[in-house]
């Protein structure tokens, strides 16, 4: 059997968040080009938030290398009020890779503690479908359409629950369009 991962980073959850992004769980370290949440530099994360927020899919990148640059995301996410973590505290791996449809969440998240932290939260949405799976259980909602949201009860308050198409490449949809279904989301709640 395989052995049980521990979530090897701690939630980003500045106060200011009006927003908690939530993945999956983190790809293996030797995937990983910083220590942070999309660590790995084949995910087009950062660079919708780049296209979205500056027209610029690089934006994020270190000029000439396969990094992104942690301090610039950082300061970015703080300023915008966006947090960041993932759906799961634990997981069994079935295969050797980071595809969301062989991890299996032997220990979810916990969503009231991480909204506990954030007093400004209004929504929380999910970067693809077994995180948007596991955030509708969280919560106990039915789980959205892609790109759609329902209304929730968390932490005890409303809030909206989205469910965001994966930022993975093995999701088949060109970048231009992922960053349409982001800034249509960031758009609807106030922060583009």
């Amino acid at each position: 059997m395989q052995k049980i991962e521990n979530h090897p980073l701690p939630p980003f959850l500045p106060r200011n968040a009006k927003l908690l992004m939530l993945g999956t769980f983190p790809p293996k370290r030797e995937r990983w080009c910083m220590e942070f949440f999309y660590p790995n530099f084949q995910n087009d994360m950062w660079r919708i938030f780049g296209l979205v927020f500056f027209d610029n899919a690089n934006y994020f990148v270190i000029e000439g290398q396969k990094r992104f640059n942690k301090p610039k995301i950082e300061r970015f996410l703080r300023q915008k009020g966006i947090a960041l973590s993932d759906t799961a505290a634990q997981v069994r791996r079935l295969k050797d890779n980071a595809s969301d449809a062989f991890l299996r969440i032997v220990k979810p998240a916990d969503l009231p503690a991480m909204l506990a932290k954030l007093p400004n939260c209004k929504a929380v949405a999910a970067t693809g479908g077994k995180a948007a799976e596991a955030l509708a259980e969280l919560a106990g909602v039915e789980t959205p359409p892609a790109g759609g949201h329902v209304e929730a009860t968390a932490g005890g308050r409303k809030i909206l629950i989205y469910r965001m198409v994966s930022s993975s490449r093995a999701y088949p949809k060109p970048l231009s369009q992922k960053a349409q279904i982001y800034a249509d989301m960031f758009k609807s709640l106030g922060m583009l």
